[in-house]
């Protein structure tokens, strides 16, 4: 810009010095002396000299610089820097460059203000459901290798062309081949983060190179006892496509890479997708169909956790009851124990007590019989006189007793038989009591 102003100025004082020659009495050009269009002309040689030498160079920006004499250099710093009359090739450090889908009035609104924004494109899913795909892409230039960005720009001569011939080609390429690798039903299920991997990954690396396969073929047998055959109902027949593999590894077309260009993908992202109005009537359905399903589905779960609760409240009162029986049961084993001890104790009481009376017993015998044994001794040894008088007094003192507190009748009648024994008197005065008192129980 300044080189061409220095230029215009050149040409004003010549200009101004032929003006002079030929229009010698215009008054206007009297100003304009011999000396002054020289100083003219030569603050317009300045002018030229200096910005032809030198160019400011803008920020972010990086510059190819190509001499006259064929000659060439890269410019990555800002600033002030010669060029000496060369031609200059500007192209950012971060290359922005957006699809956009316009609204209802065909416009793209603010980012339309931008530079590099175009309307989104119809791109096909694999299942032939149409859709505008905006995406946002940001590629970064190689500031690095001067060599190979000066190849770079002296092959695409402007950052535009940079842009239409090799950036966008790809971006577009990467967007058809990742939606010829799933359906717009997988998309919308969660296949949305696939689809910006591949997509990114294709625009960095090289596009994939895609096998072309065949699902849901049905196949149908016919044929006798003796002959089986298949045969495929190409009806059903529905081309898929897939990333061929070759060692592990993805393989990609020759030479369509942006990395040859040492551009590399910053940001490489889907940001809308406009599906086509019967695909849209569609996913209405299916959602108005899902949120049924939901509602379907969290009833069922209520009734089941309901159910849960019936079932958990059975257990618990299940639980108290056997706790309760338990409990019982455990009051009437420990009652029955503690009955079975005490009876046990009692036995073994009972025991030792019929041990104790029986040695009772046992002594008593052993003193009797120790007592008649003595007693036998005295009689088979024969009792002294006075030893037989003693007994025959204690005797008798014994027997006088008794008579003495025996109620004898007061009448008593005898036989005509007399007898003068006194034991027979004694015998008839007892029986006569016995007879009295007899008769007194019968009254």
């Amino acid at each position: 810009m300044l080189t061409f102003l220095g230029i215009l100025v050149i040409v004003f004082g010549l200009g101004t010095l032929l003006a002079k020659a030929l229009f010698k009495n215009v008054a206007a050009l009297n100003w304009f002396t011999i000396k002054r269009s020289l100083q003219i002309v030569l603050i317009g040689l300045i002018l030229s000299i200096v910005t032809g030498a030198f160019f400011y160079a803008e920020p972010g920006t990086a510059y190819a610089v190509q001499y006259p004499w064929g000659g060439q250099k890269a410019v990555f710093r800002q600033g002030i820097n010669s060029k000496m009359w060369g031609r200059l090739i500007p192209i950012q450090f971060e290359l922005p460059i957006k699809y956009v889908i316009p609204n209802g009035e065909g416009d793209l609104g603010e980012q339309s203000e931008y530079a590099n924004v175009d309307k989104a494109k119809y791109w096909a899913f694999s299942d032939a459901v149409k859709a505008r795909i905006a995406t946002s892409v940001v590629i970064s230039i190689n500031t690095e290798d001067e060599k190979q960005f000066l190849s770079v720009a002296d092959r695409n001569k402007t950052e535009r062309n940079l842009i239409r011939s090799r950036i966008i080609p790809n971006i577009d390429q990467s967007i058809k081949n990742t939606c010829k690798l799933m359906d717009a039903q997988d998309y919308i299920s969660g296949q949305a983060s696939d689809f910006d991997r591949y997509f990114k990954d294709q625009l960095e690396n090289g596009m994939y190179v895609l096998e072309e396969y065949v699902t849901n073929q049905n196949k149908e047998i016919i044929g006798d006892s003796s002959t089986v055959r298949t045969v495929v109902n190409k009806e059903s027949k529905q081309k898929r496509f897939r990333i061929k593999f070759k060692d592990g590894a993805p393989v990609r077309e020759k030479g369509n890479s942006l990395k040859a260009y040492g551009l590399t993908v910053v940001q490489a992202v889907v940001t809308e997708i406009d599906w086509e109005a019967t695909f849209d009537k569609r996913l209405q359905l299916q959602k108005e169909e899902v949120a049924q399903t939901q509602l379907e589905k969290q009833q069922a779960e209520r009734e089941f956790y309901r159910a849960q609760k019936e079932k958990a409240r059975g257990e618990a009162e299940k639980a108290a009851e056997r706790a309760r029986l338990e409990k019982e049961q455990i009051q009437k084993t420990i009652a029955a124990e503690t009955e079975a001890k005490v009876a046990e104790f009692n036995l073994i009481k009972e025991k030792k007590q019929f041990e104790v009376e029986k040695f009772k017993a046992q002594s008593k015998k052993v003193a009797a019989d120790a007592e008649s044994y003595q007693n036998a001794k005295l009689v088979s040894a024969g009792l002294t006189p006075q030893e037989r008088a003693e007994w025959e007094y204690k005797t008798a003192v014994g027997v006088a007793g008794q008579l003495k507190s025996l109620n004898l009748p007061e009448i008593y009648i005898e036989g005509s038989q007399a007898k003068s024994n006194n034991g027979n008197l004694l015998e008839s005065l007892i029986g006569a009591d016995l007879a009295k008192t007899m008769m007194q129980k019968k009254d």
